[in-house]
């Protein structure tokens, strides 16, 4: 997600722990989501395998007050 990050006026944040961290009981009970997730503010945008760029990217510039792409 780096390059939507060139793309955008935004702060990218990459957070990465332990496999073992992420099991924990703590992490479960954070509230965050799973790993590997997406989120942009509070937003989950994306989340397992299946995390869409194009899912990112509207979510992205509808926090950003942008219109939406033309498909």
């Amino acid at each position: 997600m780096p390059r939507l990050g060139q793309k955008y006026p935004l702060e990218v944040e990459t957070v990465s722990q332990s496999r073992e961290a992420y099991q924990a009981e703590a992490y479960a009970s954070s509230g965050q989501p799973a790993a590997p997730a997406v989120m942009v503010e509070n937003e989950l945008a994306g989340q397992g395998a299946s995390i869409s760029e194009e899912e990112v990217e509207r979510v992205i510039r509808r926090h950003l007050g942008l219109p939406p792409l033309a498909k």
